[in-house]
C-alpha cells in the first residue's frame, strides 16, 4: 500500500513538473523556463528558513547544532557539489550534535 502511494505521488509530481514543457513544446514561454530554473533553489531556501524558524539562539543549545549542520551542508556542497552527500553529512552531524549538546 505504501509503495503504491509513493509511486502515485512520484508520478503526480513528475507530471506537474513536465506538463508545461509538454504543452508548450519548443515554444515554451521565457517565464516558464525561468521559473523552471529558479523555483528549485527558492524552494530549498524556503525549506531552510522554515526549518530554522523556531531555533532559539538565547536558550537551550543556543542553536549550535543547527548552525553547525547548515555550515556543514553549505561547505560540503561548495566543496564536493554532491547534494546527497551534503544533506546526509549535515543530517548525521546534526543528529550527533543534538545527542551530545542537549
Amino acid at each position: 500500500m505504501a509503495l503504491i502511494l509513493i509511486a502515485l505521488m512520484a508520478v503526480t509530481t513528475m507530471t506537474l513538473r513536465f506538463l508545461p514543457f509538454l504543452i508548450f513544446g519548443e515554444n515554451t514561454p521565457r517565464y516558464i523556463t525561468y521559473l523552471g530554473k529558479v523555483l528549485p533553489q527558492a524552494t530549498i531556501g524556503f525549506l531552510v528558513i522554515y526549518c530554522l524558524k523556531d531555533v532559539s539562539f538565547t536558550s537551550g543549545s543556543y542553536g549550535i547544532p543547527e548552525v553547525v549542520a547548515v555550515v556543514m551542508v553549505a561547505g560540503m556542497q561548495a566543496w564536493k557539489r554532491n547534494t546527497v552527500l551534503s544533506i546526509l553529512l549535515g543530517t548525521v552531524v546534526y543528529m550527533f550534535l543534538i545527542r551530545i549538546i542537549i
